[in-house]
């Protein structure tokens, strides 16, 4: 974060500083646990259902906070006001626009139904090889994590990724309201999250909402495989840049081929010229998000060529997503355990089902639970699901839990069905042996990362 006093951040918030002794200037980054501070740190406290955040200010200090954002006094200087939230946008919103007045910051948003973390990944890596680079840590990427992440630039940033996450309509434009992006990625449109959207159409316009807040002289970065994300160059007068697999996109992948661990390689073409790209993270799917990374990166100003060696140096993704251990026991085991949906779910199959081909893999296990928030539908995409693991020749499923039911039934003989986590673990221990390659994926709400955990 740029440093800031207290009564310029007052200033900002619209707050007032109380308890402050002496001048106090926050240097440090903006926290919400107050476990997480560091000297110079600004805490921001919110009060919970169940945990009150202005009683760890203490806490906070210790670790180093010099002062508290939140709705009352507490032991450390603290600039009040009465929503805390509000105030927390409002001073990322400054920040953000500061940085851009004196440094010529430039604004990525990403959004997507699936891929958003995995693509903001490659594409933070890539402009991070260029120049100083803030990306959204994780899946920070709602109206908390969005502000905590546009916090995080300093003085000498030159690029700011923000990975924004919608539950409805408006969401995207207020956070984009608060930090405008110069540069707006939008990957798919999915049945993530279709429970509470309704209908892919709503999801659409929800996803649009990014594009619709670029300036004429920004850039739009568009799915040219996906019919209602290439709809959305009508949305606004900047140019247009298209990524996917087919001759219409600008930015194409061709040639692609898999290892023997599902990683990808393949010719990045681009209207400046074409370059190899050796992926080490794995999924023949990765190849489609990295194009969608080089798009952006193209958009930003970046060659070709020092585009394709940053996406060939990328080592790992954000924590379990696509996570590939070899274990001394020779068990391959594939950590997809964060989110799912039907997508992404296929996608992570369809790894599995590359890797299996492998000479030195005995046999593909898939280890499949809930995937959350599909409403009406969650019970017909499930049995797809395991449906598709049949189709693709994966020698078990394991389904977790009852949620997940439908994944055994339409995975049929080749399924076993666990009603828990516990269960889960006692079967992986049991069943699981040398030669093995191992999928762990569902919603997050599933923990399967518990289950994951057992073997590596």
């Amino acid at each position: 974060m740029i440093a800031m006093t207290l009564a310029q951040i007052a200033d900002v918030v619209g707050g007032e500083v109380v308890g402050q002794a002496g001048p106090v200037t926050v240097t440090g980054p903006v926290v919400l646990d107050g476990r997480e501070a560091g000297p110079g740190s600004l805490f921001v406290a919110f009060v919970g259902e169940r945990v009150d955040g202005h009683d760890h200010a203490a806490q906070a200090g210790e670790s180093g906070a010099v002062a508290v954002l939140g709705s009352r006094p507490t032991e450390l200087p603290t600039v009040v006001v009465d929503d805390t939230r509000h105030a927390l946008q409002q001073l990322a919103a400054y920040v953000v626009a500061e940085v851009r007045r004196t440094g010529g910051l430039t604004v990525v948003g990403l959004t997507g139904s699936q891929g958003k973390t995995s693509t903001k990944d490659l594409l933070g890596a890539v402009l991070g090889h260029a120049a100083p680079t803030v990306a959204t840590r994780g899946s920070f990427n709602n109206e908390l994590g969005m502000p905590l992440t546009a916090l995080r630039v300093e003085p000498d940033t030159r690029f700011l990724v923000l990975e924004l996450g919608a539950r409805g309509k408006g969401h995207i434009a207020e956070l984009t309201r608060l930090v405008p992006p110069d540069i707006a990625v939008v990957l798919n449109v999915g049945q993530a999250h279709l429970g509470e959207f309704g209908s892919q159409e709503a999801i659409a316009e929800a996803k649009g909402e990014l594009v619709e807040a670029l300036a004429p002289t920004g850039a739009a970065v568009l799915n040219a495989g996906d019919e209602r994300v290439a709809g959305m160059a009508r949305l606004t007068a900047a140019p247009v840049v298209t990524f996917g697999t087919g001759e219409e996109a600008d930015v194409r992948v061709e040639g692609l081929r898999l290892d023997r661990l599902g990683r990808p390689s393949f010719t990045l073409a681009t209207p400046q010229g074409s370059v190899p790209v050796t992926l080490q993270v794995v999924g023949a799917h990765q190849a489609l998000n990295a194009a969608a990374a080089a798009a952006a990166a193209l958009a930003a100003g970046l060659a070709p060529a020092e585009i394709g060696e940053a996406l060939s140096s990328v080592t790992t993704l954000s924590q379990w997503r696509m996570e590939l251990r070899e274990l001394a026991d020779g068990v391959i085991v594939l950590n997809d355990s964060y989110n799912a949906n039907p997508e992404s779910m296929r996608a992570a199959l369809d790894a599995l089902a590359s890797i299996g081909v492998a000479p030195d893999v005995r046999r593909t296990v898939a280890v499949l639970g809930e995937m959350l928030e599909l409403g009406d539908s969650g019970a017909a995409a499930h049995e797809a699901v395991g449906a598709y693991a049949a189709q693709r020749g994966i020698d078990q499923v394991l389904v977790v839990g009852d949620g997940a039911r439908g994944i055994a039934v339409g995975a049929g003989a080749r399924s076993t069905l666990v009603p828990d986590n516990a269960a889960a673990v006692a079967w992986v221990r049991e069943h699981v042996s040398e030669g093995d390659a191992v999928l762990f994926k569902a919603s997050r709400g599933a923990r399967l990362d518990e289950v994951a955990s057992t073997l590596q």
